[in-house]
């Protein structure tokens, strides 16, 4: 995802543009293994440069680490992630990026209300059975309470 949106208010601070990252410093910024990393890159969603084994990682590396955590804790499959990172290689200004994120964040969104709407639901009717069965219990005598 573009750089000009920042991911998260809790994610680091910007760092400079020039520097490079080893794997075991975003691995400690992130709080991920190594291997995370390795598997972000495997799927396609980082490409660090290569200096013979090293992996290089650059700061729009760092950016993009932080965008695909966010996305994770979003509740956004991988693919997804995918999709709209590589949204910012077609269009540098990030407008059809921001325009697709804020599309598919109000379709989340709209997915998180109806299950909790189905949530309340089922609560209500686990509360009303409870009442149902406290009532009977009472009505024969028993403590609704004890064992």
């Amino acid at each position: 995802m573009s750089v000009a949106v920042t991911p998260s208010a809790k994610s680091p601070a910007p760092r400079d543009t020039q520097r490079i990252y080893s794997i075991a410093e975003l691995a400690r910024e992130f709080a991920v293994t190594p291997r995370t990393i390795r598997f972000y890159e495997d799927e396609g969603l980082i490409k660090p440069r290569r200096q013979g084994t090293q992996r290089l990682y650059s700061a729009g590396d760092r950016a993009r680490l932080g965008w695909i955590r966010r996305g994770q804790r979003l509740g956004f499959k991988l693919a997804e992630i995918h999709e709209l990172l590589d949204l910012y290689q077609v269009d540098r200004t990030g407008v059809q990026q921001l325009r697709e994120l804020l599309r598919r964040s109000r379709s989340h969104v709209a997915d998180l209300e109806a299950k909790r709407r189905d949530l309340d639901a089922q609560i209500a009717e686990f509360k009303e059975v409870e009442a149902q069965v406290e009532a009977e219990l009472k009505q024969r005598g028993a403590d609704p309470e004890s064992d």
